[in-house]
């Protein structure tokens, strides 16, 4: 006889750990039959929604539910328990208690905390089980109790039963035999014919010993099968779907993962569907037997939609042919997402008690294909659900993956003959046509008028207009009295002064609107779409569609949205949209190719200001290509992060390609460059050492292993492990006593590398210290060893067998993928040196003559003029000064004579954040020469601003003018001038001018007056 226990949720349990949370799990025990369901992480309220079988064989017993808390270094804490006499459950109304509520109890009553909360428990007796049924169970079943997958209940309308206190003491309790138990089975319709009222429906536990009285769930519907079509069930099921999310992959790996020109309902239909011919067709290639499929049912109130299949798996080379029963379970099915979680136990199998296999099937809608037709996406992981410890659990796990594999082999196989597979080189071939297929939406002046005055605000604005001329039509001239003259017509009464106020007011909405039409019919747009990718490598493409529901920051009720996009350093910036909150784009950017595959694409949408100003960041995102499938990213909605985007939900639509244009070579070059950095030869490793590597951490195919070391992790207690190294990440794992500890972080993530000298606790190695960026990484912090206060996770990694190759792998890695602003410096000198701008002989410097100046700053300084030379001359006091005034890594070159007494010079420097928001960069060209009266100086600069909103849209011309004073030995009079070259037209130029000009007022009036301040120190 089989009791099945299903373990739904629990509510209101203690809190064991000092964070207020507890890592709950449940351990269920009937006799010496033991088993326990997953851990929930920091929860008080768990679902677990996990079912159960025992096999009983004495009806005295009783099963005892224990609530633990998990913890990783101690035993793991006791929360509450309950015990329920097998006969109970026998002598209840259809063999069956439940869904139930179930108070916990302490181990003693003794206990102060006596409130442990409440776990949802159904508990009954199976009602297919035969006396053949349990004949046979008693010679060839296992202890071990069977397990499957429930989602957890949603019943309603509780009705609570009375609560009656517990009791260790046993009482008196009519037991039956076993035989006297079986027969009541069949004559239960006689016992229960006089209950018929509805209380007898719920089970009274007042003589249950060590139980209190459960809060029942009414369930009015029971477990049931229906005659509906497969695809009536279909629409049931996607009726009662709740938007969960996609169960993610189990983590024993991967077996299929395929494209298929297939809508993904009818993949669905195929692989699952009763009438289906896939299955038999699949029996006959493997050579298995007496296939049965069940039919699917509704469990639990329609919550569940499950089925049993049986068959006989054919003999193998070691095992011989097995009976194996396959429950599957519907986890989500909305229409466009289904998976199937199945739960196959093979009992007759050495070790068959002990574990189960569960196979995770996986259909999501693919991209669109050339041809306009849909493809799904199929993914079936597995993993080993091993439901007693067993010293055989290695070689169980991987004689079972050996299995599966070759048997998923053959389903693939059969899979590709009766559905086309999409090849991903097809999907590279759709990108031209997918990004040609974008242009703009052109819209007629009608249409724009009806969208943006078609609104009660215009409507009522010229009712009333009109109404005031036919007014001032009718009605004769007043006579002038108070303070009125002759042309001037004030308000007569208050009620005169509140009209005119409304209509100045409506007067005003009206042309700020006619505004706003104006610019959204010119505006065409900025910024870098269209530009090509140069080079040969990785190019990397993004196509912006649009965006919904952007955050209004504005009074107006919109805002003036562009997205920049970062990747390896790289910016591309989209052009703005004036007025919109559902912007359309339709620009495409292209990244200069990359020698090594991108790890990640940060996308910022901001509001727009002025170049200077500090922007609002409308909502961020960030696309790990590590972490997600790049043909995933065809076409995919991506939401926004950040406070004002969560309030309003917003999203962007991309389309994001990443093709490698130098064929196959690519591992090679990079190794030989790497051989180069290291001083050692780097061996290329084999497809299957890669592919191993990239199961493990969840890799995409062009990721690959470059090195790996054995070495310590050191968190609380050192722990030994393997440090994996590739072109994009640094990962470590371990296997020590079942227990895995498995992470890994960017290159990009790391902030600094430091190494530490031996020390005793180091067992006399040296220690790598991996410090990340603040907020980096957080999916790794489980083997951090500390965190400090601005979110930076330290990582500590010790007893290397070769420290030294190590160290230099890991260094020549790191800076492969982060260039550092010396390096950057060098290459702005390097390219500023090839693009020196020539003179003319006939003008003036760099052509400033054809740019009109106009004075931005005059002042008179108490310092000589030789002194605020050295702000020019390339000395300590010059790189003090402008450090000071917000230019980070401040860098120059030295004089250089070009014609006579001119000399000229080349200046690089970032912004500092107070400065400009986008922390942009600046290239710059100084030409010194005397005043012609020989009373001073004259420098000449053009700036040009990189990583900037419209930055490549100007030049910045200034002119600085210093003369000696007569009447003062020391000082002088500075003079500035400003001048605006601009290289391209732009409808916002009195904006960007507005906001250069303050800034640079601001500036130099700090940067001047740090000049005195230095000077009065000496």
């Amino acid at each position: 006889m089989k009791l099945s226990v299903r373990v739904i949720e629990a509510r209101n349990l203690r809190a064991m750990d000092l964070n207020g949370f507890s890592d709950p799990y449940v351990r269920l025990q009937l006799g010496k039959q033991r088993t326990r369901t997953k851990v929930v992480k920091k929860n008080l309220n768990p679902q677990w929604g996990e079912e159960f079988g025992f096999r009983v064989e004495d009806l005295k017993e009783e099963l005892l539910v224990s609530v633990l808390d998990e913890d990783k270094y101690f035993n793991d804490d006791f929360v509450g328990q309950l015990k329920v006499p097998v006969s109970l459950v026998f002598d209840s109304e259809n063999k069956s208690l439940g869904p139930a509520w179930y108070p916990l109890l302490p181990k003693n009553k003794k206990s102060k905390n006596k409130d442990c909360g409440e776990i949802l428990l159904t508990i009954y007796f199976s009602q297919n089980n035969s006396f053949l049924d349990l004949n046979y169970n008693d010679d060839h079943g296992s202890n071990s109790p069977s397990r499957s997958f429930n989602g957890p209940s949603n019943s309603t309308s509780p009705v609570r039963s009375e609560e009656i206190a517990s009791s260790k003491e046993e009482k008196p309790y009519a037991q039956k035999s076993l035989a006297g138990r079986i027969a009541q089975i069949f004559n239960k319709h006689s016992d229960t014919a006089s209950s018929s009222s509805t209380s007898t429906r719920f089970i009274d536990l007042s003589e249950a010993p060590e139980i209190a009285g459960p809060e029942v769930y009414e369930n009015k519907s029971d477990d049931q099968s229906f005659s509906d079509t497969f695809e009536e069930v279909m629409t049931t099921m996607e009726s009662r779907d709740q938007g969960s999310e996609v169960p993610s992959n189990l983590p024993g790996g991967v077996f299929l993962d395929q494209l298929y020109q297939i809508a993904p309902p009818d993949l669905n239909c195929l692989l699952f569907s009763p009438d289906s011919s896939f299955y038999k067709s699949l029996a006959d290639l493997q050579g298995t037997t007496e296939l049965q499929l069940g039919s699917w049912k509704f469990e639990n109130g329609g919550e569940i939609l499950k089925r049993v299949v049986t068959y006989i798996k054919a003999a193998g080379k070691l095992v011989k042919a097995v009976k194996a029963t396959e429950e599957q379970t519907y986890l989500k099915a909305d229409g466009k997402v289904f998976s199937v979680l199945a739960s196959v136990s093979t009992p007759d199998v050495m070790y068959g008690s002990t574990f189960k296999v569960e196979l995770l099937y996986c259909i999501t809608p693919g991209p669109e294909l050339p041809s306009g037709e849909q493809s799904s996406h199929l993914v079936v992981s597995w993993r080993m659900n091993f439901l007693q410890s067993t010293m055989m659990k290695g070689m169980i796990e991987n004689g079972a993956r050996q299995g599966i594999k070759d048997s998923f082999d053959q389903y693939g196989s059969l899979l590709s003959q009766n559905v086309k597979p999409v090849d991903s080189k097809e999907l590279g071939s759709n990108k031209e046509q997918v990004l040609a297929s974008l242009q703009a939406e052109l819209q007629s002046d009608w249409k724009l008028a009806v969208r943006y005055f078609a609104n009660f605000m215009v409507v009522s604005t010229i009712f009333m207009g009109l109404y005031v001329l036919v007014h001032i039509w009718l009605a004769t001239p007043s006579k002038i009295q108070g303070l009125e003259f002759v042309g001037l017509d004030l308000p007569d009464s208050i009620g005169e002064f509140i009209v005119c106020g409304v209509l100045v007011l409506q007067g005003e909405r009206l042309l700020r609107l006619i505004s706003r039409f104006m610019q959204a019919r010119v505006q065409k747009g900025s910024g870098d779409h269209g530009i090509k990718a140069q080079g040969d490598g990785w190019l990397l493409t993004v196509a912006l569609i649009e965006g919904i529901n952007l955050a209004a920051v504005d009074s107006s009720g919109s805002s003036d949205p562009y997205v920049v996009f970062t990747c390896n350093g790289k910016t591309r910036t989209s052009s703005i949209k004036f007025q919109k909150s559902d912007p359309q784009w339709n620009e495409i950017f292209e990244f200069d190719a990359m020698s090594e595959p991108p790890s990640v694409l940060d996308v910022e949408v901001y509001d727009f200001d002025g170049p200077f100003d500090e922007a609002t960041s409308l909502g961020h995102a960030e696309i790990n290509f590590l972490k997600t499938n790049i043909s995933d990213l065809a076409d995919v909605w991506v939401p926004l992060q950040g406070k004002l985007a969560q309030t309003w939900q917003s999203k962007i639509h991309l389309r994001i390609f990443l093709n490698n244009t130098r064929g196959g070579n690519v591992v090679k070059e990079y190794l030989s460059k790497m051989e180069k950095e290291v001083g050692k030869k780097i061996n290329v490793r084999s497809p299957q050492t890669n592919s191993t590597f990239q199961k493990l951490f969840v890799l995409p195919p062009e990721e690959f292993l470059i090195n790996d070391f054995t070495c310590h992790l050191k968190r609380k207690m050192p722990l030994q492990g393997r440090l994996f190294l590739s072109p994009r990440i640094i990962g470590f794992h371990t296997n020590l006593f079942g227990h895995k500890t498995k992470f890994f972080f960017l290159w990009e993530d790391i902030e600094d590398i430091q190494v530490v000298p031996p020390t005793l606790s180091s067992m006399g190695s040296p220690i790598i210290v991996m410090t990340l960026r603040p907020g980096r990484g957080m999916d790794a912090r489980h083997g951090a060893k500390t965190q400090d206060e601005e979110g930076r996770l330290k990582f500590h990694f010790q007893s290397f067998v070769s420290f030294n190759v190590a160290h230099r792998t890991i260094m020549a890695l790191w800076k492969a993928r982060s260039l550092s602003p010396e390096q950057k410096v060098q290459i702005v000198e390097e390219e500023s040196e090839t693009k020196i701008l020539q003179t003319e002989e006939s003008g003036s410097f760099l052509g400033l003559d054809d740019v009109s100046m106009s004075e931005v700053y005059s002042s008179v300084l108490s310092v000589p003029t030789s002194f605020l030379m050295e702000l020019f001359g390339g000395g300590e006091l010059d790189r003090r000064v402008m450090e000071k005034a917000g230019c980070l890594n401040y860098s120059y070159t030295p004089w250089e004579s070009e014609k006579g007494d001119s000399y000229e010079r080349q200046i690089y420097y970032r912004f500092d954040k107070h400065i400009s928001r986008y922390r942009g960069e600046v290239t710059s060209s100084q030409q010194r020469s005397p005043l012609s009266d020989k009373n001073g100086w004259l420098i000449e600069e053009v700036m040009t601003l990189h990583g900037i909103p419209l930055g490549d849209y100007f030049n910045l011309h200034l002119r600085y003018q210093i003369e000696d004073l007569p009447s003062k030995s020391k000082g002088c009079n500075v003079q500035v001038f400003l001048g605006i070259a601009w290289l391209k037209s732009t409808k916002h130029q009195k904006r960007i001018t507005k906001n250069i000009l303050k800034n640079l007022q601001d500036r130099l009036k700090e940067i001047f007056c740090e000049v005195e301040r230095e000077f009065a120190e000496r």
